[in-house]
């Protein structure tokens, strides 16, 4: 599986395409849509930072409260510094901004393992006051540890999340984040890390207020599972998320033996590889405790080698 839509909301907006330069936009007020700058990736007849300086001209970006960065040209090749740069530029035109997400691109447009990124902290850096933060792409991705005291939403998105990224996040001082969602991916696609380089997060330290907690698409799923059974953030969550990875009846046994996960109000394991007797264990423990239990296997799919080696994927890779 990849990414085939773009962002439809963000911050509880619609999200609307500012229009290219061919274009005339139409009356929108600027506060009542997330708005989505974007260019071409390929043949681009504007640069994103054009886009974004027309943009700026015809909005009043005083009012505008969540911003989507959508394609920069070249994206499989060129980091966005110049993009990230313009945003900080700009940071008193913005007051008002509540939500960014950066990288909003679809698989026609780059396939998420090769968008190319770059260090996105200056962002946060610049606006103080964003409480909802999103990044697609893990390729060049840095996260330098940081504090940040509005924040209250974290999404990185990617098909393999550096484990520097990880321990940049576990070490950020974030708190009033409320939901985090890591997708951690695969070696192949430089997901590097382990299950240890979450210790700081599971231990929830600096994470006071988290009540929802995704660490997905991952090929180590079973030892996230078998961290998280004892972790000690997880009796404060409401919302746990381990799905679209590689998790196995032996993750989610050491997921029911652990702590009691009654008090959730929902447990998402989708596109998993549970065999029906496990997953008829997670129904009768959690789901008949009123917990909503996510269990539907999508696209999870496994080969076999000759050999008989077993291969199974996580739901977004390339």
């Amino acid at each position: 599986m990849t990414i085939g839509e773009h962002l439809k909301a963000l911050h509880g907006l619609p999200a609307y395409t500012f229009p290219g330069a061919a274009h005339k936009p139409r009356p929108v007020e600027p506060d009542a849509v997330a708005w989505r700058v974007t260019s071409d990736v390929y043949d681009a007849h504007e640069k994103w930072t054009d886009a974004f300086a027309r943009f700026c001209a015809a909005v009043d970006t005083t009012r505008v409260k969540a911003l989507i960065v959508g394609a920069w040209e070249e994206a499989y090749e060129d980091d966005p510094t110049p993009v990230v740069e313009a945003l900080t530029a700009a940071r008193d035109r913005f007051p008002a901004l509540r939500a960014l997400f950066f990288g909003d691109m679809v698989m026609e447009e780059c396939e998420i393992s090769w968008i190319n990124q770059t260090d996105v902290t200056p962002l946060l850096t610049a606006f103080p006051a964003l409480e909802e933060f999103g990044v697609r792409g893990g390729s060049g991705l840095r996260f330098p540890a940081l504090g940040h005291s509005a924040l209250r939403r974290l999404v990185v998105e990617t098909g393999g999340l550096p484990a520097e990224v990880v321990r940049g996040v576990a070490a950020s001082d974030l708190p009033a984040l409320e939901h985090l969602d890591l997708w951690l991916g695969t070696p192949e696609y430089g997901g590097d890390s382990e299950a240890a380089d979450l210790e700081p997060i599971l231990s929830g330290a600096r994470l006071p207020r988290l009540r929802h907690l995704a660490l997905r698409n991952s090929e180590m799923q079973d030892a996230v599972a078998v961290a998280v059974a004892a972790a000690p953030v997880v009796p404060r969550l409401e919302v746990l998320d381990l799905s679209m990875g590689v998790l196995t009846d032996e993750g989610a046994a050491a997921l029911l033996d652990g702590q009691p996960l009654t008090h959730l109000k929902k447990l998402d394991l989708h596109h998993h590889y549970l065999s029906e007797p496990l997953q008829e264990r997670v129904r009768q423990t959690l789901g008949a405790a009123g917990v909503e239990v996510d269990l539907d296997r999508g696209d999870a799919d496994e080969d076999a080698d000759d050999d008989g080696t077993v291969w199974r994927y996580v739901a977004v890779g390339e």
